[in-house]
């Protein structure tokens, strides 16, 4: 994904463009589109699930997200058919980490995938199993992580390629809490409406991580902390002010309509995504995908 013409400010991203947007490589390799979205959920969901095993804060786990929706974005990105979830996801991760304050060594990233990767971690298990992890299921040998580590590197050098190296990415959160701070609903003295407004709308900004409409990728952070905002405020109870205080954050009036929509629509489609893989996430190697499109195949013939 280029970034556009015009030089990117620290509060602006590159974003896709509508025939980024229309197709995809996966697609055209035969992936179909709802597949195409499970696939890129399931990923954010390892992305986010090793973030938190890492104490990653959620600034550079949003960041690796991102990274990977920009790279399998476009004809011209990358194929779930040929570069499999699991790889990018932890080069995305690895590399958003690298290049902050708190860069993870190779075999840290490589242990936590392993064990979220494992049969009997919980994101592999259905939310009622209580199965023990079993250690053995997720030990590398020296061999293994020497293996591991070199796809790990050469999945990296891919996706820096496919993003034209363009490894900026603003997130919404903080911008969000000082608007909040500007429109004085965050008093010195936090009150328990403050305390649940402010979380309310962290909560929005990273539900809408997983949304199916790219949202980080077809908005500015300034517009989706507005509709955070203003999604949290309406939700808690707590009244801004009566003028259109969106625009004073360069944020129209259509185009907060449209994210209040989509960001109040991620909740149910989440929970429908997870009721369709109750045995954990969705195909995470090019191996289950395949046997997903098999099947699929199958019931269609």
């Amino acid at each position: 994904m280029a970034p556009e013409p015009n030089q990117l400010s620290s509060l602006s991203n590159p974003l896709a463009t509508i025939e980024q947007l229309s197709t995809s490589s996966s697609q055209l390799d035969g992936v179909p589109a709802d597949l195409e979205s499970s696939l890129r959920f399931a990923g954010a969901q390892l992305t986010q699930a090793a973030g938190i095993l890492l104490r990653l804060p959620q600034e550079i786990i949003a960041q690796a997200v991102v990274i990977l929706y920009r790279f399998y974005v476009g004809s011209e990105g990358g194929s779930f058919r040929i570069n499999a979830v699991k790889d990018v996801s932890a080069a995305s991760l690895y590399m958003t980490a690298k290049i902050s304050s708190l860069p993870q060594s190779t075999r840290s990233i490589l242990n936590v995938y392993a064990y979220l990767l494992s049969p009997t971690s919980l994101l592999r298990q259905p939310p009622e199993t209580s199965t023990k992890p079993d250690p053995e299921s997720y030990y590398l040998s020296e061999g293994s992580y020497q293996s591991a580590r070199a796809t790990l590197l050469q999945t990296e050098s891919i996706l820096l390629r496919s993003v034209s190296f363009v490894t900026q990415v603003t997130v919404p959160h903080h911008l969000a809490l000082t608007y909040l701070q500007t429109l004085g609903a965050l008093p010195p003295t936090s009150t328990p409406k403050s305390t649940a407004l402010a979380a309310r709308t962290i909560a929005h900004l990273n539900t809408a991580l997983l949304s199916p409409q790219l949202l980080y990728l077809t908005h500015q952070p300034p517009a989706l902390a507005v509709a955070a905002v203003f999604l949290a405020a309406r939700e808690v109870g707590v009244k801004l002010t009566s003028a259109e205080w969106w625009e004073v954050f360069d944020v129209d009036r259509e185009e907060l309509g449209f994210l209040v929509v989509a960001l109040g629509s991620c909740e149910g489609w989440i929970r429908d995504e997870t009721t369709r893989w109750r045995d954990g996430v969705g195909p995470l190697g090019v191996q289950e995908l395949e046997v997903e499109i098999e099947r699929r195949e199958r019931e269609s013939a």
